[in-house]
């Protein structure tokens, strides 16, 4: 689990939203909210951990993104997320505004 883990968090990236709009529109985009550590929802969906995925789906913790968000990003192309691949989804949590390089 360590080196799945280790794995994961080599491939997070910060990414734009026209850069991930294509993944949504093959509806495979999974929003994460941004309390929860995106390798840790990465790892429990690469090991199928059914309890906590239900869990975090049933308190809105990581959902679809919903037809607002989707127009909100539209609209702002170069809007940044954090994401991570788990085939065959993309997940992605907004990207802090307090991140400024």
């Amino acid at each position: 689990m360590n080196d799945l883990r280790a794995e994961l968090a080599a491939t997070l990236d910060e990414a734009e939203w026209d850069w991930l709009a294509p993944h949504a529109r093959r509806d495979v985009v999974i929003l994460v909210a941004s309390g929860l550590d995106l390798v840790e929802v990465g790892v429990a969906i690469a090991t199928d951990d059914a309890t906590c995925i239900q869990r975090w789906i049933d308190e809105a913790l990581i959902q679809k993104p919903s037809p607002s968000h989707l127009s909100e990003w539209n609209r702002n192309q170069s809007k940044r997320f954090q994401a991570l691949i788990v085939q065959p989804y993309v997940l992605v949590q907004e990207a802090s505004v307090n991140t400024i390089a």
